[in-house]
C-alpha cells in the first residue's frame, strides 16, 4: 500500500509541476510520519524517501534514535521552549518558529550544542484562532530581531493552510505566502535566504505547488488513516 501510495502522490507532484511550469526537482516531499510505526518510514526509505515530519518532540527524538540509517526529520509541528533542546541537534528543519521567544531559544540551545539550527518563520495566513503563527504584518519585525543570531538560519517560510472540502479554496492563501516568500526575498536581509515554502497538505498540495511551495507535508496520501488511539 505504501507504494502505491507514494507513487500516486509522485505523479501528482509531476502533474502540478507541468501544469505550473515549474520543474519537479523543486518540489520536496515530506512524508509526515507522525503516530506511524518507525517499520513504515524503514519501508518507505527503501523506496528512496529521505524526508521525514514529525509532530511531536519526543516521538521524533524516538525514532531518530531507532532508525537503522540516517534521514532529515522535519519539526512540523507546534514547538514549546522548554522541548527545544531535545530537538535542535536531531532536527534538519524546524518549519514551527513563531515568535522572536521561541527563537531565542533555539539560538541558546544551538550555542550549547555548537550546531546551526535551519528554521521557517510559521505565517497564519488565513488568521485563524486555532493556528499557531504570526501575522504576516508582524513578519519583518521578527525577522529584524532573528537576523542577528549566529546559530539560527532562516530559510523560508511555512503556514498551515485551513481545512477545506475544496482545495481551490486555500489557493489565495498559497498565492499570498508566495508573494510575502518573493517581498521578504526582494529586501535581502542578512541571514534570511527565503528559499523554502513549506505549504500543502494531503488534501491540497497539488494547489500549493502550482502556487509556488517548495515543500510539501503529505502524511495521510502516503500512510493511509491514522489512529490517534494508539
Amino acid at each position: 500500500m505504501l507504494k502505491e501510495n507514494l507513487d500516486n502522490v509522485m505523479a501528482n507532484i509531476k502533474a502540478s509541476c507541468e501544469k505550473s511550469g515549474r520543474d519537479v526537482d523543486e518540489v520536496t516531499l515530506i512524508a509526515v510520519s507522525k503516530t506511524k510505526p518507525l517499520s513504515d518510514i524503514e519501508e518507505l526509505m527503501t523506496y528512496g524517501v529521505k524526508e521525514y515530519g514529525e509532530n511531536k518532540v519526543q516521538e521524533l527524538c524516538d525514532k531518530y534514535e531507532n532508525v537503522s540509517s540516517p534521514v532529515n526529520w522535519h519539526l512540523i509541528g507546534h514547538l514549546q521552549t522548554n522541548k527545544v533542546k531535545y530537538i535542535v541537534d536531531k532536527a534538519c528543519l524546524i518549519h514551527s518558529v513563531d515568535s522572536v521567544h521561541l527563537a531565542s531559544e533555539i539560538e541558546k540551545q544551538a550555542e550549547k550544542k555548537g550546531v546551526i539550527a535551519n528554521i521557517l518563520i510559521q505565517v497564519n495566513i488565513a488568521h485563524e484562532d486555532t493556528k499557531f503563527g504570526i501575522d504576516e504584518n508582524n513578519i519583518y519585525e521578527i525577522i529584524d530581531e532573528i537576523k542577528n543570531f549566529e546559530h539560527i538560519k532562516v530559510k523560508g517560510l511555512m503556514t498551515i493552510a485551513p481545512f477545506v472540502e475544496n482545495p481551490e479554496d486555500n489557493r489565495e492563501y498559497f498565492r499570498k505566502m508566495h508573494q510575502l516568500l518573493l517581498d521578504i526575498k526582494s529586501k535581502n536581509i542578512d541571514n534570511t535566504d527565503m528559499s523554502i515554502l513549506s505549504m500543502g497538505m494531503t488534501n491540497d498540495y497539488m494547489v500549493a505547488i502550482e502556487e509556488g511551495a517548495t515543500m510539501v507535508r503529505v502524511g495521510t496520501g502516503i500512510f493511509g488513516e491514522r489512529n490517534y488511539n494508539i
